[in-house]
């Protein structure tokens, strides 16, 4: 998948380009490379140090583009992934390697030449773009460095240095194991996952001494080789296992995990490097036993694609995932949580719970796990417990302050509620549940609501469901205008949103302003036919149902008035006939005419919906019309 030509000069002698092939670790973790884009990162990563070293050093003129397009590429990487910008500092010093003799020479004789020239030309370009993509990224940052607690990385947050010393060197062994043979993988390795160092007779510190012995080896090889420059794989894969680790090491920076798999993409093109550059020393100094380094390569091949495949069936689902990992590090507090989540998600609180509870025995001071427990459980006291257990161990929870609000308007407490409510807005002014919470706690009476829900709108003016509740408060308080206004601001947003238009409709209707009203309804059914599939109908039925209601109410408005003026007359007169007689003698003509009318349009009626059998697509959808219709006029 990726291949880089590594050269080197032996008495005038060439090795041929070896091919360096991605081993099973960057296989098994396709996936979670592809999240963490790990992947991209070490693409572009390699493409640079598969661009700079080879043209650096040919005689041409056009070396100066070539610099720069390391650059570019270079700073992609590092917009990856932050461990990227490494790569400048492989390319500083890959380039000291293969300078020296000039830069030795120019020491001694105290004289610049043309090659040293041209290396402190590229030295300057390639720290001057390393200091100014550093400053970028700082100000990406907002100037300050993420903040990590001791739950992300308990080794960096122990008191003792020595403790420290000791687990940070027993972790870039273990790295280095994952390397060589990755048996033990896991997607999140947080919490106690590997435990601390504490004494020099821990058995895991002989690890430490093989790896850094091995290490230091490599380094004298690789420092020797300066002078005459025949191992170049080896002086490169070196530089590929070491400089991109660095930022990992906590060294520089403290990191917020324990083991990254995806921080081992880069430095695993090293660690291949050295593994083939290895075989091939070997192949050509024992000749006669080329069919056990065949025997062995073809082991390492088969092993590795045989953990891809197992490690590729980790990661079809979500489920499968967590249980992987949890069988990898059962004694991972991160891990009994993660998959008590999707318990509780998958609708399993009994089993969730357990979980909960594993990981607290785990790490008793797991806030997000005594809140997440907190909500599972119906006891008042005891989830109140762990609430308060969870902004006791992290004092800005904000979920925790809003669970605990929460329960306490259930148990009518409502001082207590609005106290821990509000300390939520104030930890996280953008957190909008605390908003509708505390809105509910007050009541649609009380004014301030107003300011809580338009709080509300300016943090998310996007989600039509907020704009609409403060729309539907509005209303109800009177303002007819507003809520309008909002109203229209929600379908702006949402044109399909049925109780924006719903509200809309209500205000349009008691305004008697029934044109508007009618081309809101045109309007929202259109939308609905387009978003169902269905094309537009050349006669909308529900269109004239509306209308005939319309006329119906009108004329039976103008009826009852005309009974009413006759009956007025009645009396006035005081006539001795019937009351129905004198009432029939005037209004019979009334009666007939409006009945004659209605009848007439209940017959149109009929005919458009025999011409809609031919023109609507079919007369399911005719009726489907209908019930849109029945159902509109019912909400509003």
């Amino acid at each position: 998948m990726l291949s880089y030509a590594a050269e080197t000069e032996d008495a005038n002698r060439s090795i041929n380009p070896m091919i360096i092939k991605i081993q099973a670790y960057d296989l098994a973790d396709t996936v979670s490379s592809i999240q963490s884009n790990g992947f991209v990162e070490n693409i572009e990563f390699n493409l640079v140090m598969a661009d700079f070293p080879k043209r650096t050093y040919k005689r041409k003129q056009d070396g100066r583009c070539h610099i720069w397009t390391s650059i570019v590429l270079g700073s992609l990487s590092m917009l990856a992934k932050e461990t990227g910008v490494t790569v400048f500092l492989l390319n500083l010093a890959f380039d000291f390697y293969r300078c020296w003799p000039n830069i030795k020479r120019t020491i001694s004789e105290v004289r610049w030449c043309t090659e040293t020239q041209q290396f402190a030309n590229r030295a300057a370009k390639i720290l001057t773009s390393l200091g100014l993509l550093l400053t970028i990224r700082l100000a990406l940052l907002q100037g300050s460095l993420p903040k990590f607690s001791q739950q992300d990385n308990p080794t960096a947050f122990h008191p003792s240095l020595y403790v420290r010393i000791l687990t940070f060197c027993y972790l870039a062994a273990f790295n280095w194991w994952l390397l060589l043979c990755p048996a033990t993988l896991s997607h999140d390795w947080q919490m106690g996952s590997i435990p601390l160092v504490t004494s020099i007779g821990d058995s895991r510190n002989l690890i430490t001494c093989l790896f850094f012995g091995l290490a230091l080896l490599l380094a004298i090889k690789s420092l020797i080789d300066f002078e005459f420059q025949r191992h170049v794989p080896l002086v490169l894969g070196c530089l590929l296992l070491v400089l991109p680790f660095l930022p990992a090491t906590n060294l520089v920076v403290t990191v917020g995990f324990v083991v990254a798999e995806r921080v081992l993409y880069i430095p695993s093109t090293g660690c291949i490097l050295l593994i083939v550059y290895g075989i091939q020393l070997l192949w050509n100094a024992y000749s006669r036993h080329r069919q056990t380094v065949l025997c062995f390569i073809f082991l390492v091949l088969t092993t590795s694609c045989l953990r891809t495949v197992i490690r590729n069936k980790d990661w079809r689902s979500r489920e499968y995932l967590l249980r992987a990992g949890l069988m990898t590090l059962p004694h991972n507090a991160k891990m009994h949580y993660n998959f008590a989540n999707f318990l509780r998600d998958s609708g399993r609180p009994e089993l969730a719970k357990s979980h909960y509870r594993n990981a607290l025995k785990l790490w008793p001071t797991y806030a997000s796990a005594h809140n997440n427990l907190g909500t599972l459980i119906t006891n008042k006291e005891e989830a109140e417990k762990h609430f308060l257990l969870a902004i006791r161990y992290f004092g800005e929870h904000v979920n925790a302050h809003y669970n605990l609000g929460r329960l306490y308007r259930k148990a009518n407490q409502t001082v207590d509620s609005e106290r821990m409510l509000r300390r939520c807005i104030y930890i996280e002014p953008k957190f909008i549940p605390a908003y509708i919470e505390l809105a509910r706690l007050r009541g649609p009476r009380d004014r301030s609501v107003g300011s809580l829900l338009r709080a509300i709108v300016q943090i998310n003016p996007a989600d039509p469901n907020y704009v609409t509740i403060y729309g539907y408060w509005l209303l109800n308080r009177g303002n007819r205008i507003a809520a309008l206004k909002y109203y229209w601001r929600a379908l702006a947003v949402s044109p399909s949103y049925m109780e924006a238009m719903v509200g809309a409709a209500r205000i349009l209707r008691k305004s008697g302003d029934y044109g508007r009203l009618f081309q809101l309804v045109t309007r929202w059914q259109s939308i609905l036919r387009e978003s169902r599939g269905q094309p537009p109908s050349k006669s909308h039925l529900y269109l004239y149902e509306w209308q005939l209601k319309n006329e119906l109410s009108n004329k039976a408005k103008a009826y009852d008035g005309c009974r009413q003026s006759c009956t007025k007359r009645y009396i006035i007169q005081k006539s001795t006939v019937v009351s129905g007689t004198r009432w029939n003698r005037p209004c019979n003509r009334t009666k007939s005419r409006y009945f004659t009318t209605i009848n007439r349009q209940c017959r149109v009626l009929r005919r458009i919906q025999k011409c809609n059998k031919s023109l609507t697509t079919s007369p399911s959808a005719v009726s489907k019309n209908y019930k849109i219709s029945d159902y509109f006029w019912e909400q509003t």
